[in-house]
């Protein structure tokens, strides 16, 4: 077991609660926290992808109630909230609800159970426009209507005090590896059928996170000291930015493929035209302005503060893309 810090004022953390249990992030997190020995509950709308080891509960984050009852009934030590609609297909921030609502409830049940000790909320990079720097952890940028939500979501915790418990924020970025979803599956698909092209020259440097290093640093906010994390926000990727080229001739390399070959950006950029065409039509062309945009905006973001509390990640850029194609190739 792990234990708290005496500044905390808790016994050793022995439950944990996770939200959001049934997806990516939330599946292997509940593994880890098992491996080290802790009870967990998940709590998801979603069954989980496979037999789960861990308690799991289909219960709604909307659902004050469902929760209250949850809450009351395990008596959890920590809760990591992870519940939250991701998609970039909303058209109003009343669409994602329970980014605003949903994290507000979780708050008023955390702050109704005396057992809860520490909270980890799950925001999102994306309160930022890509390529802003942020002077402070409230300077928000939001360009997507998502990214407002998570603003909500943010505004929502620091309203609340994350439920009167020691508490802190996180900011994913994009998250890659074994279990990564169909959008990134495909790309894997494509380089390995020999389809998969670079769109313009340059490196591309993007901050993203492995899968089981994301994992290891909500780990780590869960046992650090209370001083170090209270009230704080952290962007959680790798601590090195890859290029974007490298990463994708990686996995060609890994996979016994040839490397992607670059379309130059003119072509690139007709390609993503035609490809907007077809999509207004009803077409579901993979290709169009928007992914296009996605792929040649480079970012990367300041983790010298996750760095500092969460210290060294496990698992290398060349390791982690051996393990993916290991995954991929078993799938």
């Amino acid at each position: 077991m792990t234990e708290m810090t005496e500044e905390d004022g808790s016994a050793t953390l022995q439950k944990v609660l996770v939200t959001g249990s049934s997806g990516f992030i939330g599946q292997a997190l509940c593994r880890r926290l098992l491996a080290d020995g802790l009870s967990v509950l998940g709590l998801d709308t979603r069954e989980p992808g496979q037999a789960a080891a861990w308690e799991h509960r289909t219960i709604d984050v909307m659902d004050s109630e469902a929760l209250s009852a949850a809450f009351e009934q395990y008596q959890p030590d920590a809760i990591i909230h992870l519940a939250a609609r991701t998609d970039l297909e909303g058209k109003t921030v009343e669409d994602y609800e329970v980014n605003r609502q949903g994290v507000r409830n979780i708050c008023d049940v955390v702050a109704a159970t005396p057992s809860v000790r520490r909270s980890i909320y799950t925001s999102s990079q994306l309160v930022c426009a890509i390529g802003s720097t942020p002077k402070s952890d409230t300077d928000y940028s939001p360009n997507t209507v998502y990214g407002e939500s998570k603003v909500a979501t943010e505004m929502v915790v620091r309203e609340t005090n994350g439920g009167d418990v020691c508490w802190s924020l996180v900011r994913p970025t994009t998250v890659w590896g074994p279990g990564m979803s169909q959008h990134y599956q495909t790309v894997l698909r494509m380089i390995d059928k020999g389809l998969f092209f670079h769109s313009g020259w340059g490196a591309l440097y993007k901050s993203y996170a492995f899968i089981d290093n994301i994992v290891h640093q909500y780990v780590q906010l869960l046992h650090v000291p209370r001083e170090t994390i209270n009230g704080r926000t952290f962007v959680l990727a790798d601590y090195e930015p890859f290029s974007l080229r490298d990463y994708l001739n990686a996995l060609a390399d890994e996979l016994g493929r040839r490397r992607p070959v670059t379309v130059p950006l003119p072509a690139a950029h007709m390609l993503a035209f035609a490809g907007d065409v077809l999509n207004r039509v009803g077409v579901p062309f993979p290709y169009n302005s928007f992914r296009l945009n996605n792929i040649r905006t480079e970012y990367t973001v300041d983790v010298s503060k996750t760095e500092e509390v969460c210290g060294p990640v496990p698992v290398s850029f060349p390791d982690g893309v051996k393990r993916t194609v290991a995954w991929f190739r078993s799938a």
